[in-house]
């Protein structure tokens, strides 16, 4: 895929949604770090449903270390995995008091090396709590970088590496956002809808036209 076209896919996702952000509900960088902590092989639909109702109980890393592993696991019991991700939120809480008074860093290394916390989900908060241009890369993304031949690559990190090098730089900062929600509404990973998407001129995936044949078959 040229430049050119790269550029025109990234101005129609811009022009439709001028203002993206991440679904998930958060106020605070440290609610965001715990929605996404939450959010792995969770929808964010049932994560905002969790957070609901641990929130207003426990929102800061005082009062979620406070609760403890337990008392977090009473309110998120209704998410996969919520043992494992009760026991990390409870001791990210715990490390942040301990070595970053209470504050979420906004550096990626200390991000990792809290429970929980991998790439994709540092690149999350850097970008959407501390307005960072990084490119969290999930199935959605990767997916629709090499279907649509956007960005192609055999992992997740080469995906990631190819979008940060070769997203314009004035798309950069939202492009993360854009692309997750077209891959989870528009080019989905079953039934893509390439006959009402913005870019489906522009997509590259060899099997677009077929797509659209069947779908205007009465």
């Amino acid at each position: 895929m040229n430049a050119d076209k790269r550029r025109e896919i990234f101005r129609r996702l811009a022009e439709a949604n001028p203002a993206p952000t991440t679904e998930l509900e958060y106020s605070t960088p440290f609610e965001l770090l715990v929605a996404v902590t939450l959010s792995a092989q969770s929808t964010d639909a049932g994560v905002n449903k969790a957070t609901r109702r641990l929130f207003p109980v426990a929102n800061t890393p005082a009062a979620v270390a406070a609760l403890g592993e337990e008392g977090v696991k009473r309110y998120i019991r209704t998410i996969g995995l919520f043992n494992a991700k009760a026991r990390n939120v409870a001791a990210t809480a715990r490390l942040l008091l301990e070595r970053h008074g209470g504050e979420v860093p906004r550096d990626r290394a200390a991000l990792e090396a809290l429970p929980g916390v991998g790439r994709k989900t540092a690149n999350v908060i850097l970008n959407t709590a501390f307005g960072e241009a990084t490119m969290a890369v999930d199935t959605h993304i990767f997916r629709l970088a090499n279907r649509i031949r956007l960005a192609p690559g055999k992992t997740v990190r080469a995906v990631e590496d190819r979008l940060l090098k070769l997203t314009p730089a004035e798309y950069l900062r939202d492009a993360h956002h854009w692309l997750i929600l077209h891959g989870r509404y528009v080019c989905k990973a079953r039934s893509p809808s390439c006959a009402s998407c913005v870019i489906s001129d522009l997509c590259e995936h060899p099997g677009r036209k077929k797509i659209i044949a069947a779908a205007d078959k009465p």
